[in-house]
């Protein structure tokens, strides 16, 4: 849809605006947190940002006050409304899409184009790799091989194997129990998991905290035997991100997964 890489290479990247936390986030990784001049309301990482003027989400960017703010680039993902209004205002967008592992690093290497600092985008790569494989490294055998449901937000939306985060999980040698063939991030009916019962279930507390009262989710293995992750906000804003902390919420949860109860 929108590519102003062009336009940003003329002139130096003074002032972002982002609309997504992982693309704040991979802006501070790629050195450039002090050209940022806004973000999305969910930006929280790193501290620094917080303070930063708030021009809404995904559905209701405020046009307005982002023009104000006088960016030279708008970074956003795919399901943001606000591109073409921007455009069209003459506002520089550059949308980036990370969905998958492979995703992420085109994501990084584009934006470390867009910023000049394609070494840093692939040192940043790389380190990334290096952090999966020694979370992969760090997993106790008798975790290895069994099933996992990971749920995403409420509603029963879910990770499948071919989200990034289920991508990580299998980094991790876990077998998902929600298969990509019904999307990334679907809505699943809850008797899936009761045709294929999770040893293992990840999510957010707030929505993980009755699983019991969930029909006939009280048979689950996972449920009976406890075998719950159950993140905060914060664990689960960095699970949910794919930035460059991925290789940060691998090893978050090699440490949730090892304080699980012995079955």
């Amino acid at each position: 849809m929108i590519s102003s890489v062009a336009m940003a290479q003329a002139q130096p990247v003074s002032r972002i605006v982002t609309l997504a936390p992982s693309l704040t986030e991979a802006v501070c990784a790629l050195g450039h947190c002090a050209q940022l001049v806004g973000t999305d309301r969910h930006s929280t990482w790193p501290a620094s940002v917080v303070a930063l003027p708030k021009v809404g989400g995904l559905e209701d960017a405020q046009i307005e006050r982002i023009v104000t703010l006088r960016p030279n680039l708008v970074l956003l993902g795919p399901r943001s409304r606000a591109g073409e209004r921007l455009q069209a205002l003459g506002v520089p967008v550059l949308m980036l899409d990370a969905r998958t592992h492979a995703d992420l690093k085109r994501m990084l290497v584009k934006l470390g184009e867009a910023l000049g600092e394609p070494a840093r985008a692939a040192e940043l790569i790389a380190r990334l790799d290096g952090e999966l494989d020694a979370a992969a490294g760090r997993m106790p055998a008798a975790l290895r091989g069994r099933s996992v449901y990971v749920e995403v937000g409420a509603g029963a939306s879910a990770a499948s194997d071919k989200s990034f985060i289920g991508e990580t999980v299998a980094k991790l040698g876990l077998v998902n129990v929600v298969s990509g063939e019904l999307g990334l991030f679907p809505k699943i009916n809850p008797e899936l998991l009761l045709r294929r019962p999770p040893d293992l279930i990840i999510g957010p507390r707030a929505t993980l905290t009755n699983l019991s009262d969930r029909p006939g989710w009280s048979t689950l293995p996972a449920v009976r035997q406890q075998q719950l992750c159950l993140l905060d906000t914060e664990r689960m804003d960095l699970l949910s991100r794919p930035g460059p902390r991925l290789g940060e919420a691998a090893h978050m949860l090699v440490e949730c997964l090892k304080a699980l109860p012995p079955r």
